[in-house]
């Protein structure tokens, strides 16, 4: 889906020939697998707090499990391009998380993040308050400022990038449909792709945040996401959320 966003590049910062990238929240490494086959003489390194990610790898990427949010233990300016992607609802504190990946961008080097917003919308008023995408998008809202990591934080992050003295910031701002529903082919086949993954991805975002967090039964939540599942379906609401993505530079070399 991001690929298709991004008319099949994997980042946008203008980065000619990196040497030392680091991802992440890297999940099933997918972005290091495909950035080692685009860049063969680069080092990619990918990080997650799950080992989901293959044991057979290109030769020029690994991947490590730790905690990004803990002190990092790489030498300072290790890397030229540091790739965030879908963090969101992720991290507490944005601006300690910049701080670390300023330290270890190398002069001149580069942050490229890619952040999704989970406010349903519609410009022409077909998605109302209390359609299922909204109350889904109020009610997730709500656990995640319970859960101290605001999905808000989304609409904050290029101004903490800058604040931690980042410039060349260049952020852009697309729309993503939640189905088929445009008329225009890109769009339509953007909308194909978050359409899948919305619906597999429902019950891993909410079963969590809706039981432990909000107090809600298992049956409870599995009835939201089924009527949010349901919801996803509807041609007739011309619903999308936004992406952000931003790329900065450290300033230097």
């Amino acid at each position: 889906m991001f690929l298709i966003l991004l008319n099949n590049r994997l980042h946008l910062a203008p980065i000619q020939s990196p040497q030392k990238i680091l991802d992440l929240g890297c999940g099933t490494g997918i972005w290091c697998m495909d950035m080692s086959d685009e860049h063969p003489g680069a080092e990619i390194t990918g990080i997650d707090l799950s080992p989901i990610q293959p044991s057979f790898t290109p030769p020029n990427c690994k991947f490590e499990i730790d905690d990004i949010t803990s002190p990092w233990t790489y030498p300072p300016s290790s890397f030229d391009l540091i790739n965030i992607r879908s963090l969101y609802g992720s991290i507490a504190n944005w601006p300690a998380l910049y701080a670390e990946i300023y330290d270890h961008l190398q002069p001149g080097g580069y942050l490229h993040q890619l952040e999704m917003s989970i406010q349903f919308k519609s410009d022409d008023g077909t998605l109302t308050p209390d359609h299922v995408l909204s109350q889904w998008s109020d009610v997730f809202h709500e656990a995640s400022d319970k859960f101290g990591k605001s999905f808000f934080e989304v609409w904050n992050l290029s101004t903490y990038v800058r604040n931690q003295g980042f410039v060349d910031v260049v952020e852009e701002v697309y729309k993503v449909p939640v189905n088929g529903w445009p008329a225009d082919p890109h769009m339509k086949e953007l909308g194909r792709w978050n359409f899948l993954h919305c619906s597999q991805g429902a019950e891993g975002w909410g079963l969590f945040l809706l039981t432990r967090v909000m107090g809600w039964s298992p049956t409870e939540a599995q009835v939201f996401i089924a009527k949010f599942r349901n919801g996803l379906k509807e041609r007739k609401v011309h619903a999308y959320f936004e992406v952000v993505t931003f790329h900065a530079r450290k300033p230097g070399a």
